[in-house]
């Protein structure tokens, strides 16, 4: 991402041809306050590691909740990943998450156990 105002303008002209912009890995790496302050994404993809902790630390809860909060006034859909309990299930949904990538639901398969069983 050398030249941001560029790829905004493109990322601008993708979303009128109406692609989404998803930010991933939210809260890791490069995915950061400024991201959400200067791109109009879609979808907003939580970072596994806020769930890793969700259970020993009511900071981590209160920070996840904020950013789903925050997400939601921005109008965008909320995915996290990493969801390995019912637990967890339960308060991302008290939360106001839309959507859960993880174990709890399924692991990884390869593509020929995934066409036997869901085609």
């Amino acid at each position: 991402m050398q030249d941001i105002e560029k790829q905004l303008e493109l990322i601008g002209k993708l979303q009128a041809f109406g692609f989404d912009l998803e930010i991933d890995d939210f809260g890791s790496g490069y995915s950061s306050l400024n991201m959400l302050k200067d791109w109009t994404a879609d979808v907003l993809k939580i970072d596994m590691g806020f769930l890793r902790e969700i259970k020993t630390r009511e900071r981590t809860k209160v920070i996840l909740g904020m950013i789903v909060d925050l997400a939601k006034q921005l109008e965008m859909t909320v995915i996290t990943e990493g969801v390995e309990t019912k637990e967890q299930v339960d308060y991302l949904t008290s939360v106001g998450c839309d959507m859960f990538q993880g174990y709890y639901f399924a692991k990884p398969i390869s593509v020929e156990q995934f066409e036997k069983e869901y085609m």
